[in-house]
C-alpha cells in the first residue's frame, strides 16, 4: 500500500494509508454519505484492511463533504439493497483502534457508525442524533446499546424517544466526544491522535482496546479471565522483546506487530 488514495470496493468509500494509520472516507457527499449497498460494502472492506494489515495500528473514519453521515439511504433501503456489511461493522467494530472524525452531523445510522468507533473527534456545532422514531423506525444499528454508556441513561433515553439531536459541545460534556475541533479540522485532529496511538506497540494497543471494550460491566473475575486470553499473545510477542530493548538502547522501537 502506498500513501496514495485508492478505492475500497467502490468509490463510495476511499482509503488512504498515512504511515501506520488508515484514513477511511465515506464518499457520497451528494447524498450526505447516506448508507447504501456500495457504501456498506466499501466500509467493511476498509475495516478488514485495517484489521488484517500488520503495517497498520489505527484508523480514522470520516465523511466527505459537509457531514459525517445522515444515516440510511431510504431510497436504497426501499430498493432492497444489501447493507449487511454495515451491520457487520456496527456489531463488531474494528479490531484495532478506530477514531471517528465528525464534521457537520452524524445522524441516525450515521451516529451509529460513529458509535462503533472507539474515540470521536467532532467539530464544534456538529449535530449528533438518532431521529428514527420520527419516520416510524428505531435506531437498530447499536445506538440504543451504546448511547447509555456514552452519554448516561437519561440523555440516551431522551435522544432515543424524542429524536432530538445534541451538539458536539454537549457530547463533549457527556463524554461522548473525546476531542472538540474547529470546523474543517476534525481529520487533522483525529490523525494527530491516531498517529500518537500508532507510536505504541500494535498488539498491545489492540489488546488494550479490546479489553476496555469487552469488559464493560464485567465482574473482576470475568475481567481477569478475559485478560488472560490476551496476555500470552502480547507478552510473548516480538514487540514485547523489542520495547524494553529499545528503551535500554535509548532508541525508538521498531514495531512489527508480531
Amino acid at each position: 500500500m502506498t500513501d496514495a488514495d485508492v478505492s475500497a470496493d467502490s468509490e463510495a468509500v476511499l482509503v488512504e494509508q498515512r504511515g501506520r494509520v488508515l484514513l477511511i472516507t465515506l464518499n457520497r457527499p451528494e447524498a450526505m454519505n447516506a448508507i447504501n449497498g456500495d457504501l456498506a460494502r466499501g466500509l467493511w472492506d476498509a475495516v478488514e484492511q485495517l484489521n488484517e494489515d500488520s503495517g497498520l495500528t489505527a484508523g480514522v473514519l470520516t465523511g466527505a463533504g459537509r457531514g459525517f453521515s445522515a444515516g440510511m439511504d431510504l431510497k436504497a433501503f426501499s430498493r432492497g439493497e444489501d447493507i449487511g456489511p454495515m451491520m457487520t461493522f456496527v456489531q463488531n467494530g474494528a479490531e484495532k483502534p478506530l477514531i471517528g472524525a465528525i464534521e457537520g452531523f452524524a445522524l441516525a445510522g450515521g451516529l451509529e457508525l460513529a458509535l462503533s468507533c472507539d474515540l470521536l473527534v467532532a467539530a464544534r456545532g456538529a449535530r449528533l442524533g438518532i431521529p428514527e422514531v420520527g419516520v416510524g423506525l428505531f435506531a437498530a444499528g447499536g445506538g440504543l446499546l451504546r448511547l447509555p454508556s456514552r452519554v448516561g441513561y437519561g440523555k440516551a433515553m431522551e435522544m432515543a424517544i424524542t429524536g432530538d439531536p445534541i451538539t458536539a459541545e454537549d457530547g463533549f460534556e457527556f463524554g461522548l466526544i473525546a476531542r472538540l475541533a474547529d470546523k474543517g479540522s476534525t481529520v487533522d485532529v483525529a490523525m494527530e491522535l491516531a498517529t500518537r496511538i500508532a507510536q505504541n506497540a500494535p498488539l498491545a494497543v489492540a489488546a488494550s482496546k479490546q479489553l476496555i471494550k469487552s469488559t464493560l460491566g464485567a465482574t473482576e473475575a470475568e475481567f481477569w479471565a478475559i485478560q488472560g486470553a490476551h496476555t500470552g499473545k502480547v507478552f510473548t510477542s516480538n514487540d514485547a522483546r523489542e520495547g524494553p530493548k529499545a528503551f535500554a538502547e535509548k532508541r525508538p522501537p521498531e514495531w512489527t506487530g508480531t
